[in-house]
C-alpha cells in the first residue's frame, strides 16, 4: 500500500539500519531491503507467525540482512536491542490487515468467513473475538462497537447480538455478519457503498488485539530507537489510528506540555520530531481504483531531531 510514497518519506539511504514493524507481505520489506544495500539490514516484526513465516521465504535471498522476528510491535524496544537495532534510522508501521489475513477463513477476519470468529494476529495469546460477542452485555458490547468503531447503530447491533446467540452461539465470523446485516438499516443516500458489518468487525478486531493501546507503545518505543535524522513513518486506516499517529507527532514537535497557565517552561521538554514535507499524504486515485481497500489509508511521517 502506498509503496512509493512510503519510500519516499522513509527516505532509505544505503548501509542504513530500518525497522518494518508490521512486516504482512514483505511487500515494504522488500523495497527497503533494496535500498538500503549492499551492507544495510532491515529488522522485521509482526505478531502474526505465518507472516513471519511467508515474509521469510519472500526475503531468503537477502540473506542475514533480513533479521525476522515473531513479535508483536508493543515489544519493539527489547526486539530491536537484542538485535543490535538500536539506534536505527528507520522505524515503518503499515497497521492494515494483510490479504492473506482477510483470505484465511481460519481467521475470522472476512465477514464471509465460515471458519471460527477469532480475529487474533497472534493465536497463542488473548482470547478470540467469539468471547466477547458470547460474554458481554448488551450495554458493554454498544460501548465497545461505538467506540472502536464508532458504528452509530451501536446500540441495534449489541442488542440484535444479544438476542441471537441466546438460540444459538455465534461462532462464525458469517455468522456475526449476518446478524448485524440483518439489523443495521439498508445503505443511506450518498454513503459510501460498505458491508455493514464493517465498524463492528474493526471495534472487535481493534479490542481483540488491544490495538490503539499497542500502537502508543510502539510509537513511543520506535522514536526512542531513531538516532537523530531517523524517520518513523505510519500508514493508518481508520481515524482512531490515525488520531493518535497525529497527536503523537504533534506532542513530539511542540516539546514542552506545561500547562499554558504558566509563564514559562518548567517540564524541560524539547521538540524531537518534525513532520516531514510532503505528509500527511494520501493513496493516489490510481491506486485507489487499482485497490479500493487502499481508499482509507493515510500516511504520516516525521523525522527524528538532534537531542
Amino acid at each position: 500500500m502506498m509503496v512509493e510514497e512510503v519510500m519516499q518519506a522513509l527516505a532509505p539511504h544505503p548501509g542504513s539500519l530500518q525497522i518494518d514493524g508490521t512486516l504482512g507481505g514483505g511487500g515494504h520489506a522488500v523495497r527497503i531491503l533494496e535500498a538500503i544495500s549492499p551492507d544495510g539490514r532491515l529488522l522485521g516484526l509482526d505478531a502474526d507467525a505465518d507472516a513471519v513465516d511467508r515474509a521469510a521465504r519472500r526475503l531468503a535471498p537477502y540473506g542475514d540482512r533480513a533479521v525476522l522476528r515473531h513479535a508483536n510491535f508493543e515489544d519493539l524496544g527489547r526486539v530491536a536491542t537484542e538485535t543490535g537495532f538500536d539506534p536505527s534510522d528507520g522505524v515503518f508501521f503499515d497497521l492494515g490487515l494483510s490479504s492473506y489475513q482477510l483470505a484465511d477463513e481460519g481467521r475470522g477476519f472476512s465477514f464471509r468467513a465460515a471458519g471460527p470468529l477469532d480475529m487474533r494476529f497472534d493465536p497463542t495469546r488473548g482470547r478470540p473475538a467469539s468471547d466477547l460477542v458470547a460474554r458481554l452485555d448488551e450495554v458493554e458490547l454498544t460501548a465497545l462497537f461505538r467506540r472502536y468503531g464508532e458504528e452509530p447503530f451501536a446500540g441495534r447491533v449489541a442488542r440484535a447480538v444479544v438476542t441471537a446467540r441466546q438460540g444459538q452461539a455465534i461462532a462464525t465470523s458469517a455468522e456475526l455478519a449476518d446478524v448485524i446485516e440483518r439489523a443495521v438499516p439498508g445503505r443511506l443516500s450518498g454513503r459510501r457503498r460498505v458491508h455493514p458489518a464493517t465498524r463492528v468487525f474493526q471495534a472487535l478486531r481493534i479490542a481483540v488485539n488491544h490495538e490503539l493501546e499497542t500502537l502508543e507503545m510502539a510509537l513511543a518505543a520506535g522514536l526512542q530507537l531513531l538516532r537523530p535524522g531517523g524517520r518513523i513513518v505510519v500508514l493508518t486506516y481508520h481515524s482512531l489510528e490515525d488520531r493518535i499517529v497525529k497527536r503523537f507527532i504533534a506532542t513530539e514537535r511542540r516539546g514542552c506540555v506545561c500547562p499554558p497557565v504558566l509563564p514559562v517552561c518548567v517540564c524541560g521538554r524539547t521538540p524531537r520530531l518534525r513532520i516531514v514535507p510532503g505528509t500527511p499524504a494520501s493513496p493516489s486515485s490510481q491506486e485507489i481504483t487499482a485497490n479500493p481497500r487502499a481508499r482509507s489509508a493515510r500516511l504520516r511521517a516525521a523525522e527524528r531531531l538532534a537531542a
